[in-house]
């Protein structure tokens, strides 16, 4: 009894002295930060784009403006055909060109006769934005809109009177068909066009000819769960290519007010702004065919499951989202090929991705904040939980044991957005034999954000290990995964001499006779450099972005650089900025090609350091070089 009595006793202090233990904060946003539609917006990942109008049965892609309504009459029109392969694809949402810069309008619209009225389409009582709207409703994604500024039909683009047009335009569409989750502009304004027939060219003030404030307010008033899209958001932002893919270094950040529809720096969008101060994330467009608009002559060159897996990593996988475009055919169908390619993709990245071998494991970690915020939130599964350091601590590493050695080539990184993008530089590495070793990776490991998935040289291990190395703040992760995607869909990470790609380069100070060697693109011939660098000339300042070095390939392979730093410039007196600086690693005793992937950069002159030779005092030896 009195046992019993003391344990009670004893019980009942632990729980009164656990009661009065602060709480462990939260940390501290950093701003910026996203608002919570922004979020769930980046939760969709993958969603559905549809170009069908006059320029279908035109086989045009930019409409000029003065095809005849009559030409549209898709005989077999189904928008729940569209939606269910939408569905099936593992898409979230459809945005429908309600109006391309043709004019043409897909709805029965009063503020024109350019539009699907005058059609012979269900005897021009058809609404195809209502048609597809419903079905969205029916089978239970999301719907939204691109309606286009430009208007290469109207008399009076670019005048006032056009701007009225185009806000009446969109209250209609956002009144009349329910809720959208995103309004879609783009930043093609302003050039030649039928105008009414006047067949001139019309420029406009791209910054503030729309009057976008207007256009925000209205859409806060009767869509206020929309994301907006255009060139420089404000909801997301223009990834800046039509190829479907982010950069590996993604901030979701932008400089408020800097870009604009047109914006010439457009090519920085794939990145965003380290700087930024406005959350800004990229959404990533891409045809699943070379045309946005249906072609038949298109039929045999839709993208393949292998070619949109890729892009799902390359936009996806580097913190944006993914926006596949399906050109609807001339009889109003999602064609067939289309339709099984963006079907198999999706089962395709599940399959890749459906075994996480971390998850329930709990790592240790080199910090802790403690309370709700601890290791085991990085393998829970919970999107709200996550790990985090304190206040003062941005660097970390964090160490996976795994109960046997297994195979991996895949991992996914999360941050948790809604306190901000945080991590600026990280490794991967898994342990060989005792010893730690960075994963071969064909791209940079620097920013993470939403998500981030990772594709490597397969690993057989039982220890997997990530250090985060630089950060804007204290770390707040709230998913490490990592998984087995078979050897069949392996990215090949082994480049061979033959195959090497470069910008052309001479090599200062190098004979031309040695320096060919370095070029020959033939394994069994090696350029050797004496003194502390290599310096590279490309002749013409060039975006660069890859380094990539075939040490000397002879039984004894002389001259080869364990530990490097690389170094750009634009004039040859001032090559100093560091882009890149690490180790070759395990290159003594496996010496394939190098390569070295880097934020893009302007540059014409590279500078290769070797910091440390694995034999020292030898001279440098390149049976390869390579600029990319």
């Amino acid at each position: 009894m009195k046992t019993h009595t003391l344990f009670l006793c004893t019980g009942a202090l632990a729980i009164s002295l656990a009661a009065c233990q602060p709480a462990v904060e939260a940390p501290e946003a950093i701003l910026p930060i996203p608002e919570a539609k922004q979020v769930e917006w980046q939760k969709m990942e993958t969603y559905a784009f549809v170009h069908f109008g006059l320029n279908t049965f035109n086989d045009r892609e930019w409409g000029y403006g003065d095809s005849d309504p009559a030409t549209f009459n898709p005989a077999r029109l189904d928008c729940e055909q569209w939606v269910k392969t939408f569905v099936a694809s593992g898409m979230k949402g459809v945005i429908l060109t309600a109006k391309h810069h043709d004019g043409f309008c897909l709805w029965p619209t009063q503020l024109t006769e350019y539009c699907i009225r005058n059609t012979p389409y269900k005897d021009g009582k058809g609404d195809i934005v209502g048609e597809l709207a419903a079905a969205c409703r029916k089978y239970g994604i999301k719907f939204a809109v691109y309606l286009s500024p430009w208007d290469r039909h109207q008399a009076n683009y670019a005048s006032p009177e056009y701007v009225e047009y185009f806000h009446k335009q969109l209250r209609e569409l956002m009144t009349n068909y329910g809720e959208v989750f995103e309004v879609w502009f783009d930043g093609a304004n302003g050039g030649d066009g039928w105008y009414g027939g006047a067949k001139d060219s019309r420029t406009i003030d791209r910054k503030n000819y729309y009057d976008y404030p207007r256009i925000y307010k209205l859409l806060d008033e009767l869509q206020p769960q929309a994301i907006v899209f255009s060139d420089g958001g404000p909801g997301c932002r223009w990834v800046g290519n039509e190829n479907g893919f982010a950069g590996a270094t993604n901030w979701s950040f932008l400089r408020a007010g800097e870009v604009y529809p047109g914006y010439p720096n457009y090519r920085e969008l794939q990145y965003g702004h380290a700087d930024g101060n406005q959350w800004v994330a990229a959404e990533c467009d891409v045809s699943i065919r070379p045309g946005w608009f249906y072609h038949p002559e298109e039929d045999g060159r839709v993208k393949t499951v292998e070619q949109l897996t890729d892009l799902y990593y390359r936009s996806v996988g580097h913190n944006a989202t993914l926006l596949l475009n399906f050109p609807v055919d001339r009889d109003g169908l999602i064609h067939p090929i289309d339709s099984a390619n963006a079907v198999n993709f999706h089962k395709e990245v599940e399959r890749q991705l459906s075994t996480d071998i971390l998850k329930g494991i709990v790592p240790e970690v080199t910090d802790e904040r403690g309370g709700a915020y601890t290791a085991r939130a990085l393998t829970d599964g919970d999107y709200d939980t996550y790990w985090a350091t304190k206040d003062d601590v941005t660097t970390a590493t964090v160490t996976f044991t795994l109960p046997q050695a297994q195979q991996v080539n895949r991992m996914m990184l999360q941050e948790y957005i809604p306190l901000g993008q945080r991590v600026s530089a990280f490794t991967v590495e898994y342990e060989d034999n005792g010893e730690w070793l960075p994963v071969k990776l064909k791209e940079e490991t620097t920013t993470i954000g939403y998500k981030r998935l990772l594709r490597f040289a397969t690993v057989h291990t039982a220890k997997l290990r990530v250090r985060f190395t630089e950060a804007r703040a204290c770390l707040c992760i709230n998913h490490i995964g990592a998984y087995y995607a078979g050897e069949d869909s392996e990215v090949s990470f082994s480049l061979r001499a033959e195959e090497l790609k470069s910008f052309p380069f001479t090599l200062p100070g190098i004979s031309d006779d040695e320096a060919a060697k370095a070029s020959d693109r033939d394994a069994a011939t090696t350029c050797f450099v004496e003194g502390n660098r290599l310096l590279i000339d490309l002749g013409e300042s060039r975006t660069v972005s890859s380094f990539h070095y075939l040490p000397d390939q002879s039984e004894y392979n002389k001259g080869l650089i364990s530990s490097y730093r690389l170094r750009v410039g634009t004039d040859k007196s001032d090559v100093s900025r560091v882009v890149a600086e690490g180790e070759f690693s395990n290159i003594k005793h496996n010496p394939i090609m190098q390569s070295v992937y880097f934020t893009p950069v302007n540059a014409r002159y590279i500078s290769l350091e070797p910091v440390k030779m694995v034999n020292e005092g030898e001279t440098m030896g390149f049976a390869e070089i390579g600029i990319q």
